[in-house]
């Protein structure tokens, strides 16, 4: 059973929120909160799967409440068991269609999955399982405006990103590029001829060196350091789907139906 926190400063969206949540046979809520300050004290005391933040808006106070809830020394252990992951809560955004801007200061800051607050039911429900089980999501009207700012970053922390690069080993190298071209594990070990355990061991090797905690944030670097160019100049898997990355047997991606989640 996946846990969810929900955070959402409008008391019907977040009634309605936890009554379709609810509604999933793997899908309950431990709790809500209505802003920032109460989202991160929720979740170090409920420690819940997944946070579903859902705010009015998108700033620096919501950037910040990602990266304490995303800290690990920041959780005491809880009674129940740990998530699978072995990780802190995971973060899902929603984000307003002009909230852009924002999108690589979330994932920055430790978000696992963003979305935009038209998502449809179905895409929801199905970001949240994949978080929760160590994936990581990005609406695909979202990875345009990411990849461009990105390449419109000023050059500070340049070298930094570029001496966390060089810790890589060549294999590492190369395992990092796979991912941040959007190949799922067994296409990284097909293409490279390794056992689907060792890219499970290399990315988390890869993780432990580039100082992220998330394979989005590691995708979000590869851009950022020139390992991989933007995906529409890249050769792409006949199945590939617009996630940036998800953990192998996650389930198939979301269908798109005509039923509008309300905004």
């Amino acid at each position: 059973m996946t846990t969810v926190l929900i955070v959402n400063d409008q008391a019907l969206q977040r009634l309605g929120l936890r009554m379709f949540l609810e509604a999933q046979p793997d899908l309950t809520v431990v709790g809500e909160a209505t802003d920032c300050a109460q989202a991160v004290r929720a979740a170090s005391a409920l420690q819940p799967d997944v946070v579903l933040l859902n705010l009015g808006r998108t700033d620096a106070d919501l950037v910040q409440a990602i990266r304490r809830i995303t800290q690990p020394d920041c959780h005491a252990k809880a009674s129940r068991p740990e998530p699978a992951s072995g990780l802190p809560p995971r973060v899902v955004v929603l984000i307003p269609s002009d909230g852009d801007e924002y999108a690589c200061a979330t994932l920055r800051a430790g978000a696992d999955g963003i979305l935009l607050k038209d998502a449809l039911p179905e895409e929801l429900t199905a970001t949240v399982r994949i978080v929760a089980m160590g994936g990581s999501v990005l609406s695909p009207r979202l990875t345009h405006a990411l990849i461009e700012a990105v390449r419109e970053r000023d050059s500070t922390g340049r070298p930094d990103r570029k001496r966390r690069l060089s810790r890589l080993t060549e294999r590492e190298t190369e395992v990092l590029a796979a991912l941040a071209s959007g190949w799922s594990n067994s296409e990284i070990a097909e293409r490279l001829s390794i056992a689907p355990t060792t890219v499970k061991t290399h990315i988390s090797s890869i993780l432990a060196k580039i100082g992220t905690r998330a394979r989005v944030q590691a995708v979000v670097f590869a851009y950022e350091t020139g390992l991989v160019r933007p995906p529409w100049q890249q050769p792409r898997p006949r199945d590939q789907t617009s996630r940036i990355s998800q953990e192998e047997g996650s389930g198939p991606p979301v269908e798109r139906r005509q039923r509008r989640w309300p905004s």
